[in-house]
Parts: C-alpha cells; structure tokens; sequence
C-alpha cells in the first residue's frame, strides 16, 4: 500500500524523497514556493553513482512509479500524511511559516523522521544520560521542538553526502557518497512497523536490474545515529578554519593522528550517554571514506557564503562533553573557531 511521506526540505530531502518514490510510494517536499513551482513544473533529479558504474545515473521523479508534488510550508493538509521527515538545516525551522507547521505536526502526533546532521531536542530527550542537560544554546530556537512528543522523534545518521550543484537548478542534487541512513527506532511499535516497511520497500527496488544504493536502515538502539557525531568533529565542523574552507579530506588527513583522537574522543562521550561500540563507525572505515570527501562541508560552504546561522552539532557535543565532565581542548577549539566566523558573517552583515 502506498504511504504518503511528507518531507520538510527539498534539497537534502529529494535523496529520501527519490528512495520512497522509486519504492512506490507517494512525497510532498516543502520548501519556497518558488521551488515547488519548478518542482511540480518539472520534477526533481537526483544523480547517483550505482556499484561498479563509473558514470553517475540521473533519477527523475517524473519517471518514478510513486507521486511527487510540492508545497509551502502553508499550503499542506497534514491529514494526507503517515509521517514526517525532516531534512532541512536546523536553523530553517525559525522560520515563521515553518515554525506553524511544525506546531501543527506537533499537535497532530504525526510521527517524525529526521535526516538532519542536527539531532532534534525531543530525540534527544529519550535519552535518559542527556534529557536533564542544559543543551538549548546550541539551537537556533529551541522552542521550535516544545511541543513534541519525544517517542514520536526519531533520527537517522544522514551519512550520505549530496550537494546542489550551483550552477544547476534547485530541484538537482548530486550525491557524492552513496551511504546509508540509519535510523534509530520509535518509542511506538506501530510506528516502527511502518519505518520498517518503508525500509523493506527502498531495499526491494532494483534498477535495470542493479541495486540501488542509499538505503533505510533501521535499529533497534537510539545510539547508532550519535556515530555521526565523530565523524562530523572530526571532518564536517574541521573544515571551517581561520582562513578559507578547506575539504573535509584535508581537515581529516591532513593531521591523521590528531583526527583520530578527536574521532575517539567523541565516541567516548557517544559510550558515556549509553552507546555500545557496534553502533559506531570505527576511525579506520571513517578516514578511508574521507580520501574521497573532496569538497569543504555544507557547514563550511554556508559560514563562506555568509550564513549567520549554521546547524551547530558541534557546539552540541561541546556542550554535552562539558557536562558529563569530559572537556575536550581540540573540540572546545574548533567550537571557538565556528563561533568567530559566525561572529564575522553578523558583523558583515
């Protein structure tokens, strides 16, 4: 049976949205009503590499058998939808028509699946080590999240890396990294039928007879998406420097040994909220995939083209670390740098 997906966030979230449509079932994108308008003109293209091709393949949503459309945040009728996914940049969601929506999502228990690198403040509070912890300063508006249920927020760790291409239109992305997203369960059985079916569907499609790669993974731990936390220290936040942005490669390999005591350090702090180490990614796997991270980090590429807000995981584990009592100097540094940039970008501004 076709389930209806409603996805907030048109440029990340067409990777999800392209996986669900592909498996036959039906998504709405929200975003500006500029981009829905070419969206539901002209559709959307993801390009993806599949195993052993050396070309990337170009996915339309227009050729797909499930039902793409798009929308503003203040055109949806929530009661069409079986669940949420959330795949714009934190900072987004201060937004005033987003911020409706959001309590309107809130208020109609609908449950939620987030692809941002960003973990929601109600996902976060289904942790028992952390839902006493002060850690709101490193959200945009943490009362954006006041109003939901924490067992009906849930996260995967969005490892597949994707980008618009700038010289293309808005309903393009390119995916650099085909991983996967794997998702820690819901609070509710039910809701976690649904996630697994959906997973089951996305697994099942095949293209010219080849698997399609970026699937759903789902696990029973909450802790599998807090992986993504090392490797965004180590990489994504390492990339924003002093000067100019540099790759994440280069933030990751051009001092190997520091990267990894970093990585380590953070996955420590993953074990010590309650984490097992089969939910991490070991450094090894992480720095390999990183020889192919070519370009600076979406966090890296929006502080250079003057964004005063970026999403702050690492101001978050920052945060955390302090209050388990586990400070560390490399993480505490790399927050001061973020923090001058933004403060140089407002100044601008």
């Amino acid at each position: 049976m076709p389930r209806n997906i409603l996805i907030l966030g048109a440029s990340y979230g067409s990777l999800l949205a392209t996986k669900l449509l592909m498996a036959g079932h039906n998504v709405t994108l929200v975003c500006r009503r500029k981009t829905a308008d070419l969206i539901n003109r002209e559709g959307t293209e993801v390009r993806i590499k599949l195993r052993d091709e050396p070309e990337h393949r170009s996915i339309r949503s227009r050729d797909l058998p499930g039902r793409l459309d798009a929308a503003p945040p203040e055109a949806v009728d929530l009661s069409r939808y079986d669940l949420v996914g959330l795949a714009m940049q934190e900072p987004q969601y201060n937004n005033h028509t987003i911020r409706v929506l959001m309590i309107k999502i809130a208020e109609a228990k609908l449950p939620c699946l987030s692809i941002m690198n960003m973990p929601p403040l109600p996902y976060l509070k289904r942790i028992p080590a952390v839902a006493g912890m002060d850690l709101e300063d490193a959200y945009t508006n943490a009362g954006v999240w006041d109003r939901f249920e924490p067992g009906l927020v849930t996260l995967c760790s969005p490892d597949p890396q994707a980008f618009r291409p700038p010289e293309e239109g808005a309903n393009v992305l390119h995916v650099g990294l085909p991983t996967n997203f794997k998702a820690a369960a819901f609070a509710d059985e039910a809701h976690n039928r649904l996630l697994r079916e959906l997973e089951a569907d996305i697994d099942a499609v095949r293209l010219d007879g080849q698997d399609v790669p970026v699937k759903l993974k789902v696990f029973d731990s909450l802790f599998v998406p807090l992986a993504k936390w090392s490797m965004l220290l180590t990489g994504n936040y390492r990339c924003i420097t002093p000067d100019e942005p540099q790759s994440i490669r280069d933030a990751v390999h051009g001092d190997l040994a520091r990267s990894r005591v970093i990585y380590e350090h953070v996955d420590a702090v993953a074990r010590r909220l309650g984490a097992d180490p089969e939910d991490q990614v070991p450094f090894e796997k992480y720095a390999k995939a990183a020889e192919g991270l070519l370009k600076p980090s979406s966090a890296a590429r929006a502080v250079a083209n003057g964004a005063p807000f970026i999403e702050r995981v690492d101001l978050l584990v920052k945060l955390i670390s302090h209050q388990l009592g586990m400070p560390d100097a490399e993480i505490d540094r790399t927050v001061q740098i973020v923090d001058r940039k933004l403060e140089e970008r407002i100044i601008e501004g």
